[in-house]
């Protein structure tokens, strides 16, 4: 059983994570888009299919697989384990900020600049690494 929980925990994350990394990608090309064209319609599709169908559950079967996979595993009471579920609540709080900027885009609200979301996209990837390297190397 833990091996198909590690596998649907691993497969739910890499759904997860691509989503973070391309939502704020669309952002800085519908920030160029003219409100109320075509093109600005269409990426108000997109970042909403995005964040709902794919984002949304992702995130939630990351947190179901994730939690089940600590209680099969007793990870809880190893050191790297805190601090891998402190990054990974911190890119769940970030998974919250860029739904937030999906309703602003929704509502034609340009309230960033594109170099906003170019740091923003950096975001998910450092804490991603983070939680790769306690996971792996689990270096306490």
């Amino acid at each position: 059983m833990y091996e198909w929980v590690k596998a649907l925990h691993i497969i739910s994350i890499i759904s997860w994570m691509a989503g973070l990394l391309y939502l704020p990608r669309l952002m800085i090309y519908h920030f160029d888009a003219e409100i109320g064209s075509v093109q600005s319609e269409t990426f108000k599709v997109m970042e909403r299919r995005l964040l709902k169908a794919i984002m949304n559950p992702a995130m939630i079967a990351s947190w179901i697989f994730g939690l089940w996979l600590v209680y099969l595993t007793a990870a809880y009471t190893e050191g790297w384990f805190v601090s891998k579920f402190f990054l990974v609540f911190l890119l769940t709080a970030f998974h919250m900020f860029e739904a937030r900027w999906v309703k602003e885009f929704a509502a034609d609200e340009r309230r960033r600049s594109t170099r906003f979301y170019r740091f923003a996209n950096e975001g998910p990837t450092l804490l991603m690494l983070g939680i790769v390297i306690l996971v792996v190397v689990k270096p306490f």
